[in-house]
């Protein structure tokens, strides 16, 4: 998805600040370049870029990030270092999340990270943050257009290698987490480890659901129960709102604060865990890189689903393009007014 604003050509507008964010997951690799005022709320979007590289691909069963997922990475983070600078991004923050963290190879990541980003943003490079800086960045960019009334929320991150459930509010404008737990249920890892088959067989799905439950037993300390609104971030959640509206084709802007009810979110996964990846692929507003890990992401859906009306007594799902793309971007103008 591609915006832009004001000044586009490159050259910022007087008093404002233009900065860079990406994130690298396990699936997929993401740019925001968007610019603001260092010490104010708000962010106005240049441009936004995603790519499935799968840099995971593998890593749950090898340790290792493979020279195809590092190579894949590379061209498009070089391609996005060249974006930035060209927009004329002042700074930049890249973050690297749970398939980095599992590797062995991780010294060969951040090595090329830093080849690569320093060429025009020197002493640039990935980092991988702590769980309570992901947690924070994420709550920070799934609530930053929602009304702080609202809360508290629970925001849920669902990637390729895991998924992070947040419960926080906004106080005087300020993320106050209340708790928050990563698991190792991602829709790549899930789909590795317990979806060989293609449909998947029922004892495959019912292997997937029993290892997503068990990661789930270990969030019980999260307060989810306290949450008034339970939020879905990044591309899982945002492509099962396109199926679940009916869209022909992704739409962000009708996909971004879209509220879906849990009984119409159920059937979607159900429909998708059950067909096959070319099934799948031939849906308008699935991405090809997607469809053959959105069964996998789907019964982690169904599961937090079934959590978030047993323990919180939620039975709708807002989804939001904002995630943490958005937090590091908005974490970067902050440490500018510093």
């Amino acid at each position: 998805m591609t915006s832009t604003g004001s000044g586009s050509d490159g050259s910022a507008r007087p008093g404002v600040v233009r900065v860079g964010a990406v994130d690298c997951g396990t699936n997929s690799i993401r740019l925001l370049v968007a610019e603001g005022v260092p010490g104010e709320a708000g962010l106005t979007d240049i441009t936004r870029e995603m790519r499935i590289i799968r840099l995971g691909e593998g890593v749950d069963a090898t340790g290792r990030l493979s020279d195809g997922a590092l190579s894949r990475c590379r061209t498009a983070l070089t391609d996005y270092a060249a974006t930035m600078a060209e927009l004329g991004v002042q700074s930049v923050r890249m973050v690297a999340t749970s398939a980095t963290r599992d590797a062995r190879n991780k010294d060969e990541f951040f090595g090329m990270t830093a080849e690569v980003l320093g060429k025009y943003f020197p002493g640039a490079q990935a980092e991988v943050i702590s769980g309570q800086t992901e947690a924070e960045l994420t709550f920070a960019g799934g609530v930053s257009d929602l009304r702080p009334d609202d809360g508290p929320f629970v925001v849920t991150d669902l990637g390729g290698g895991s998924t992070e459930i947040v419960v926080g509010d906004l106080v005087r404008g300020e993320v106050r987490i209340l708790g928050a737990r990563s698991l190792d249920i991602g829709c790549v890892r899930i789909t590795e480890r317990t979806l060989p088959s293609d449909p998947p067989t029922a004892a495959e799905i019912a292997e997937a659901r029993s290892v997503i439950a068990e990661a789930l037993a270990e969030a019980g300390d999260v307060p989810v129960g306290r949450a008034a609104r339970w939020v879905g971030v990044a591309g899982t959640f945002t492509t099962l709102s396109a199926l679940a509206q009916g869209l022909a084709e992704y739409d962000p802007q009708r996909i971004h604060g879209s509220v879906i009810p849990l009984d119409r979110m159920r059937a979607v996964c159900d429909r998708l865990v059950a067909g096959t990846v070319t099934e799948r692929r031939s849906l308008g507003p699935m991405h090809p890189g997607r469809a053959d890990v959105i069964g996998g992401g789907s019964i982690v859906v169904q599961a937090l689903c079934d959590v978030m009306a047993e323990r919180a007594g939620l039975f709708e799902l807002t989804v939001s393009e904002k995630d943490i793309l958005d937090g590091i971007a908005m974490s970067v103008l902050t440490r500018l007014a510093g």
